[in-house]
């Protein structure tokens, strides 16, 4: 903010990760900023539980790209020796985080054939496997611009060339991975069931999804130490040092111009910054007015652990198993049934590991359909699956039945948080409205006092796009003001 610009008054609808950064952002550039927040927690779908006294966090497992994080940092800390408020150099020491590397981007088990990213010497899929990182895994700079700036800047080009000049035609996930005729089928598999991370199938997601195995393995995957909701954590302090003020417990009723009413008070504004799904916030702007999507992303059953003993010793911190017919499962979550295999993932830590605990815990993540139900152990699918999963990751029994105690997030709880059915995603988008071309836009001429960060405008690119969507929607916001 230059100083002939006066300070505005900016309330963030939601303090996950998006709405912390925006909110962290916008008060370093010396705004007046209050976050308001439903639950009594942040972070939004990235929360802490705690199962027989051990801590375990929902939501996304890995981060990648951190560079990403380090970015918001200085831009942060640049917005405030700018704007001359007491948060400038600050930023790194107000956030303290230390990633782990974790060694390898994960173990997958696919028709009983496993293989970790990156592949190994002397794997049948060695060679492709090389060939296939060489080409793609160089991408990662490419990409971090494509998250933390507008697609259409001119600046962008360049990234936008190096990254979709690999594709030629084929547009889609599918079409891209189907047209490497010299890649194993099993590989090609492993590699397209990556765009499930974005709710939808390799049909309906940009090629540029089909690269982000070969990044992650050369550039790495990382998990916070302590845990990765100590990411929105440490958002929470870098906004709040910036002076931000964050209200929890306090969910929106309806958002106009100039004002946003909750149970508890009504706030002016003179620009409002959503993070709310953007069912959510349609609802919200027109008065309690429901809108079904025509098609959704897909939801799951997150069943989390406290383990009575330790797995065997090559258990892998992540694993992935997928379904035997993958093009099956996709059909299964496009109709909204429950499909017969899915793809689970399994998030193993030891004690001391990564989280603080005694004991150990694992995460077992089913991939599900957005029915908004509720599922217990005893439910057909997740008893199905779980010994299904279980046997593919080398154990004797189920794993559930290794648990001293468990809480499970279903899409009746995602639900609750005003996603239709729970669908992680929200609605499912048309491919030219996906990926760093999305829709809804960051604001809009009918509505130029709203912005929007998150999920909704960044569906499915997990936290490096959340985080870098949030820079680009304030970035553009912050010139909105110096212009106006």
């Amino acid at each position: 903010m230059t100083p002939s610009v006066a300070a505005k008054r900016i309330v963030v609808l939601g303090a996950g990760l998006g709405g912390l950064a925006a909110a962290a952002l916008l008060a370093s550039a010396g705004h007046t900023v209050t976050v308001l927040e439903g639950q009594e927690h942040v972070g939004g779908k990235s929360r802490r539980i705690h199962v027989n006294g051990q801590r375990i966090d929902t939501g996304p497992s890995l981060v990648t790209f951190p560079q990403i994080w380090q970015e918001l940092l200085r831009r942060c800390d640049t917005l405030a020796a700018a704007a001359g408020t007491a948060t400038a150099t600050d930023a790194a020491a107000l956030t303290a985080i230390s990633l782990q590397r974790l060694p390898e981007v994960g173990r997958y088990v696919f028709r009983g054939e496993t293989a970790t990213l990156p592949v190994p010497e002397g794997h049948p899929w060695r060679a492709a496997w090389v060939r296939f990182e060489r080409e793609h895994g160089g991408l990662g700079a490419s990409m971090a611009t494509l998250l933390t700036a507008d697609p259409a800047d001119p600046k962008s080009l360049p990234a936008v060339r190096d990254v979709f000049r690999r594709y030629g035609a084929r547009l889609t996930t599918r079409r891209f991975l189907d047209g490497l005729t010299w890649m194993p089928a099993g590989l090609r598999e492993i590699i397209a069931i990556h765009t499930l991370n974005a709710g939808v199938s390799p049909r309906h997601t940009l090629a540029l999804y089909a690269s982000m195995p070969a990044v992650m393995a050369r550039d790495g995957v990382f998990v916070p130490n302590g845990g990765v909701h100590e990411l929105p954590l440490a958002l929470e302090r870098l906004a709040r040092g910036a002076g931000a003020r964050i209200q929890l417990g306090e969910p929106v009723l309806s958002v106009a111009p100039g004002v946003v009413r909750t149970a508890v008070a009504e706030y002016r504004a003179d620009v409002v910054v959503s993070g709310l799904d953007s069912g959510v916030l349609d609802i919200l702007l027109d008065d309690g007015v429901p809108r079904t999507p025509a098609a959704l992303s897909c939801s799951g059953v997150a069943i989390y652990g406290v383990l009575r003993e330790l797995l065997p010793a090559e258990t892998a911190t992540h694993s992935v198993v997928l379904p035997d017919d993958p093009a099956a499962l996709h059909r299964s979550l496009e109709a909204g049934s429950t499909p017969d295999q899915t793809m689970a993932f399994v998030n193993y830590y030891r004690p001391h590991e990564i989280y603080p605990n005694e004991q150990a815990t694992v995460a077992v993540l089913l991939t599900a359909p957005a029915d908004g139900r509720a599922y217990t152990l005893d439910d057909e699918f997740v008893r199905r699956e779980v010994e299904r999963v279980s046997a593919a990751v080398g154990l004797s029994r189920p794993i559930t039945e290794l648990m001293s105690g468990y809480e499970i997030l279903d899409p009746g709880h995602f639900s609750t948080w005003g996603s239709t059915g729970g669908a992680l995603y929200g609605a499912r988008r048309p491919l030219w409205k996906s990926g760093p071309f999305h829709r809804p836009g960051y604001t809009s001429r009918k509505r130029p006092w709203l912005w929007r960060v998150g999920a909704s405008v960044h569906p499915g690119g997990g936290i490096p796009a959340v985080l870098g969507g949030a820079m680009t929607s304030v970035d553009k916001l912050l010139r909105s003001l110096d212009a106006s």
